[in-house]
């Protein structure tokens, strides 16, 4: 349970001053209120023996200084204490989604998109919780316990034994609803990233659900889902109402042990009226931290619960990476020709899913001795049916596919291997097979991955894609695209999702998509770059 946040370690040693600062004022306010029954005690042992003016107001003036005190330093505890744990959510969230786009390819292949939102939403929340409140109430309750402990004990060291005889029964009863409460909120989760996640697929396929009627399918598997993570949420529930009244219980019956034995102390001139009523506010003051304990309980369990759904993706690794890049590339900006050769590549997606039986293997087997030499300046055109391969081919270039088990494939003469990573791309325009618009402008959308001016981004539009005149497109750049690709013409997303593939620094320009008519308005390539259409 604890090694799921380790992850945190940095974050928390990165806000260790302020962390410094909120213990500080920790201390000082449950220091300070810890006062508070010892100004009751006085109080009433002093009236006893004589009430006068200055009495009530030395008095009443002690216990506005306490509260007032109290108050101040609570309200730092929190800002310092709660601004943390908003500080770790920001860069926890950041970070999250520095990783998820370091990560490869197939990665995003394997793990819903509904899965990781709710991860990076949800469970970021339930983090976020247990560093603040769960930490601030905790930290609260430990220093204010043993305060009253100590000041307990000095008035009555045999009623504190028997106030806090329950305490081995609440100590059992946490560690019990504890791992409930963990293994409960996992299963939660993991049906809220279901949800999630069809949701996602929903929207995003809303026009073949539409074709093929399936709207009534899918809404009544949205509901079934509903219901069981209700019912999931509502075995959660029961457990926190059996939690929190099973504590109060054992606190009310610590109170009536200390009512009955110390009033009794009290009659037999034992005790004095002013210790007794100090011990009593003590055990009541102490009534808000235990049931906040099961509050806290809670919290914890689910924080770390989340954490380690987090964890999972954070320890994820790029299945492509420079590891291979030459030592006389590193650190240096590129300039690639275009010339690309395979050279008898063989490519299968994952050794994993073929078995040694030759025949499984050859199925697995996408791309079998591929030997081909594209020179740098010409165009090239590569037809075949559904899943021949095509796009898989193009997709070696960049190596959004990692580089073949056998062959290679080579860039100006040397493996793509060689080039850092992200200087390749920068030389490769790549029009991907699914095509995708942000919900941003046409501008963005016609410029992204590379800053274009107005003449140029004119240059790079298809024809079909032109305003009439120059004035509509000085208005049409700026104007939002309606929502996203999955919502609009297929026409407009395919003219405005191809351009950055033309992008006058390329020296190679890719396509994977079979509906695109690349070579009918992209003007005759240039010396030094090359083009590649699966078709």
């Amino acid at each position: 349970m604890f090694k799921n946040l380790r992850p945190l370690s940095p974050y928390l040693w990165k806000y260790r001053r302020d962390l410094f600062f909120g213990a500080i004022s920790v201390l000082l306010t449950n220091g300070i209120w810890i006062l508070f029954p010892q100004v009751i005690r006085r109080a009433i042992n002093d009236l006893n023996s004589g009430v006068t003016r200055e009495k009530l107001i030395t008095y009443s003036l002690l216990v506005l200084a306490v509260a007032a005190g109290k108050g101040i330093f609570q309200f730092l505890c929190r800002w310092i204490l709660i601004g943390v744990s908003r500080d770790i959510e920001f860069d926890l969230r950041n970070d999250l989604f520095r990783h998820l786009e370091h990560l490869s390819y197939d990665y995003y292949q394997r793990t819903r998109t509904g899965d990781i939102m709710a991860r990076a939403t949800n469970d970021l929340n339930a983090v976020r919780m247990m560093l603040g409140p769960a930490i601030m109430y905790s930290a609260n309750t430990l220093v204010f316990t043993t305060g009253a402990l100590i000041f307990m004990v000095g008035i009555s060291p045999r009623l504190t034994a028997w106030a806090f005889l329950p305490l081995p029964a609440v100590s059992i009863l946490i560690q019990y609803f504890g791992r409930k409460i963990h293994d409960r909120f996992e299963r939660i989760q993991a049906m809220f990233s279901d949800i999630s996640a069809r949701a996602q697929e929903n929207f995003t396929g809303a026009r073949v659900i539409r074709a093929y009627v399936q709207e009534d399918a899918e809404i009544e598997y949205f509901q079934t889902s509903n219901r069981e993570y209700i019912a999931r949420s509502l075995k959660l529930v029961r457990l926190m109402g059996m939690l929190w009244p099973t504590l109060e219980t054992l606190l009310g019956l610590a109170i009536v042990l200390v009512l009955w034995l110390g009033g009794r102390d009290v009659l037999l001139g034992k005790l004095r009226v002013g210790d007794f009523v100090a011990f009593h506010t003590y055990m009541v003051l102490l009534t808000w931290p235990i049931i906040a304990l099961g509050w806290v309980i809670n919290i914890y369990q689910r924080g770390t619960a989340s954490m380690g759904r987090i964890n999972e993706i954070l320890k994820q690794k790029p299945t492509i990476t420079d590891a291979a890049m030459a030592t006389d590339l590193v650190g240096k900006s590129v300039g690639l020709r275009g010339e690309i050769e395979f050279r008898d590549v063989e490519f299968t997606f994952s050794a994993d899913d073929a078995t040694t039986a030759g025949t499984q293997v050859e199925r697995a087997r996408v791309l079998r001795h591929i030997n081909l030499k594209i020179p740098a300046g010409s165009s090239l055109a590569i037809v075949g049916p559904t899943g021949s391969g095509k796009t898989t081919l193009v997709n070696l270039i960049p190596r959004i596919y990692d580089t073949p088990k056998r062959g290679m494939v080579l860039i100006d003469g040397r493996p793509i291997t060689d080039f850092p990573l992200a200087e390749l791309r920068r030389n490769i325009g790549f029009v991907p097979q699914e095509t995708f618009l942000f919900s941003d402008t046409i501008r963005a959308n016609i410029a992204f991955g590379v800053e274009l001016s107005r003449p140029p981004m004119r240059k790079s539009m298809p024809p079909p894609t032109l305003p009439a005149s120059p004035r509509t497109l000085k208005s049409s750049l700026p104007s939002t695209t309606p929502l996203s690709a999955s919502v609009v013409s297929p026409s407009v997303v395919d003219r405005n999702s191809a351009p950055p593939s033309r992008a006058p620094s390329s020296a190679i320009r890719t396509s994977s998509s079979w509906t695109m008519p690349l070579p009918a308005w992209t003007p005759t390539p240039k010396s030094g770059s090359s083009r590649t259409f699966a078709k």
